[in-house]
């Protein structure tokens, strides 16, 4: 590529030896591709005829003839018209298209129309014969090389229709077998064959970014197309590469964007018979930027919770219960520091808000793809050498490795710990048995790969868990999923390189009128953290709540103030009150949207940004108070402490009232807290002021 004489390579020799005809130079794509909405796997289909050899000239003379059927039967989007004036000229054609067929079964007793997508003609006539030949023209289309017929004595309905499909031959390999494929994997390292799938989906392996971690992670986009209803997501910054394995390598598998991917483009439209619903019809269905217009409506999240979960669904008509076995795949997005997203909110915060903070939703995710690990793709990072055939490696994916399962494959050494739970194990062991068919379709890996893929797939499954634990922590608290060797009996957690960042609650001290507490949030039924910062500024007395802003909250707020105002010469604080305005910034890291227990930690925030004093690291402050400054026992203390330690907390302060409730509280949780008690609120802003 860039302009350089492409070398040919050991590996791209050991490729075309073991796999004649099925290999093709990747860059002579993107020399082909510019002007024509055609996917990948077409123009490669017609390099893998014309151009598999690692003879330049034969790969010139081979390019020639691409490029000469490219001209004359691939149609570009602006050339339609033109297509129909020379058909109605020379009386008939052949192209290269996307035909879709749809049957009329009120048009003269039923009535196949075929349309080609590229050339934009409508209406075509086609053979019933031939669509029964050809049945994936009904589910979702086929590019095929096609002859079109113009015969202007054709009427319809009293209307011309001209146009007719007089044959059609699929785009297609004409044989992949698995056997071939297994027998051919065996002259291959496991590093080798890696960089053979990377070189096949477009990227150069041998360049110094592609680590074996990031060549991991780009296999893992390609295991929807292997494992049946696996459910991926991937949250990254843009160039990454997301979105294109889903929209090249493969015709299974279909990219939707903007606001497609509606109830009835998924699962079907109800008593239509000839609208199969997109999962039905493909191994995965991907979301490229989620719509979140989708997912607005409760009863058509949970079609898609249910579908995910059980693959299967029913739209309340006479077809009963459908199964399928299409993945659902979203990739989208992360604007900013992901270090700074994991540190104040949770890492689905970029998805839709009617789906931001459903668990329900998101524990259903077999992985999540740290996307920010990914590539920033540069032109370097793209390969010059051979890789299979996009179609030919399609069909291999579709046909031969999809049936198989290696999901028990690690039990011959290994066993998941105590916190892996059923959906757990379910996500772990699918990602395995992907990564076992991709790089060894034979099924034998050794006790060391088999090992770094458990790991692999937990981690994978633990990001989505800690981001759960972030939205509700009580019902997710057990995060640390961990696999056993059978033999020594050690066990090992799976770790995410981000949760290093991730500590809610900083341990060293915080800004005057910075503070952490905890409250029960009615709304969502759970106890979660909250983020005090008050700002004390030279004015006339204004005070302000932003941020979380409900009417609890407000109330709890200016209560805390009001006691402040009247008692402030308790603390001995000679401050006028009324010559400051005060602005409360209220945010919860776990997206919480009410709560009534902020009192004492409202007090302490305004006091120490009056006094201009920071307040303790690693702190959090429990409790609620009266305008009197009556303190009130607390409810859930075990809950709210757990939620101090899984967020950083290292000292709680907790109303006296509250002492005899820590003889029920877990060890697990004293051991890592130090509980400390205050009787009035003076008390605790003494304690939280750091020293």
């Amino acid at each position: 590529m860039n302009g350089e004489t492409v070398v040919i390579d050991a590996l791209d020799q050991k490729l075309v030896d073991a796999f004649p005809g099925r290999v093709v130079r990747k860059d002579l794509v993107h020399k082909l591709k510019v002007g024509f909405s055609v996917p990948v796997y077409v123009l490669e289909y017609l390099l893998g005829k014309y151009c598999s050899s690692t003879d330049e000239s034969e790969i010139a003379q081979g390019l020639q003839l691409v490029k000469q059927a490219i001209a004359d039967r691939v149609v570009r989007a602006d050339q339609g018209e033109l297509l129909k004036a020379r058909l109605k000229r020379t009386g008939s054609m052949k192209l290269i298209d996307l035909v879709t067929v749809t049957f009329d079964e009120k048009d003269q007793g039923g009535k196949y129309w075929a349309r080609l997508a590229t050339a934009g003609l409508e209406k075509v006539h086609i053979d019933e014969k031939l669509v029964e030949k050809h049945e994936r023209v009904l589910t979702g289309g086929v590019w095929a090389n096609v002859e079109l017929a113009y015969d202007e004595t054709l009427l319809h309905g009293g209307v011309t229709r001209p146009f007719v499909l007089l044959r059609m031959q699929p785009i297609q390999v004409a044989s992949a077998r698995l056997e071939e494929w297994v027998a051919a994997r065996q002259g291959f390292t496991r590093e080798e064959w890696a960089d053979v799938l990377l070189r096949s989906v477009g990227y150069e392996p041998t360049h110094p970014d592609f680590t074996w971690r990031r060549k991991l992670l780009s296999i893992l986009r390609l295991i929807p197309m292997v494992e049946k209803n696996y459910n991926l997501i991937e949250l990254g910054p843009r160039e990454t590469g997301k979105s294109f394995v889903f929209r090249e390598i493969s015709p299974y598998v279909i990219l939707l964007s903007g606001g497609q991917g509606s109830v009835a483009d998924l699962f079907g439209w109800k008593n239509r018979k000839d609208k199969p619903g997109l999962v039905v019809r493909y191994d995965a269905v991907a979301f490229d930027e989620v719509a979140g217009s989708n997912f607005k409506n409760e009863s058509d999240k949970q079609m898609y919770k249910g579908y995910m979960e059980q693959a299967s669904f029913s739209r309340g008509d006479d077809k009963g219960t459908i199964s399928a076995e299409a993945g659902i795949v979203f990739a989208g997005n992360i604007d900013g520091d992901v270090q700074s997203i994991a540190r104040v909110s949770h890492l689905f915060a970029a998805l839709p808000e009617s789906v931001r903070n459903d668990t329900a939703f998101h524990d259903r995710w077999h992985a999540y793809l740290p996307g920010w690990e990914m590539l920033k793709l540069k032109p370097e990072h793209f390969t010059a050498h051979l890789g299979f055939v996009a179609d030919y490696m399609a069909e291999i994916f579709h046909n031969e490795l999809r049936p198989l399962n290696f999901t028990d494959a690690y039990d011959a050494y290994f066993a998941f710990g105590n916190h892996v739970g059923q959906r757990d194990r379910k996500a772990a062991v699918r990602t395995i048995s992907g990564l076992i068919k991709l790089l060894h379709p034979d099924g034998q890996c050794s006790r060391e790969e088999l090992a770094e893929y458990i790991a692999f797939g937990l981690e994978m499954r633990r990001r989505v868990k800690e981001q759960l634990k972030r939205v509700n922590p009580i019902e997710f608290s057990r995060v640390n999923l961990s696999y056993l060797d059978k033999d020594s009996g050690d066990e090992h957690i799976a770790e995410c390189a981000e949760l290093g960042a991730t500590k809610l609650i900083p341990e060293t001290p915080l800004q005057p009128g910075d503070i952490f507490s905890i409250g029960y949030d009615a709304s969502g039924g759970r106890v979660v953290l909250f983020r005090v910062q008050a700002a004390a500024l030279p004015g006339s007395g204004k005070f302000q709540v932003v941020g979380i802003t409900s009417k609890s909250i407000k109330e709890s707020a200016r209560m805390a103030f009001d006691y402040l105002r009247t008692n402030g010469k308790k603390v001995g604080l000679d401050h006028d009150l009324g010559s400051y305005d005060f602005n409360i910034q209220v945010m919860s890291p776990m997206s919480g949207k009410d709560t009534e227990d902020l009192g004492v930690a409202f007090y302490i925030a305004l006091l120490s940004s009056v006094v201009n004093k920071a307040t303790a690291g690693a702190l959090v402050v429990l409790g609620q108070m009266s305008i009197h400054g009556v303190l009130s026992r607390i409810e859930q203390l075990g809950d709210r402490l757990r939620v101090a330690m899984d967020s950083g907390a290292q000292q709680v302060l907790i109303p006296t009232a509250n002492a005899a409730d820590l003889g029920s509280i877990p060890a697990e949780i004293l051991d890592k807290l130090r509980v400390d008690f205050y009787s009035e609120p003076a008390q605790a802003a003494f304690k939280a002021l750091a020293e």
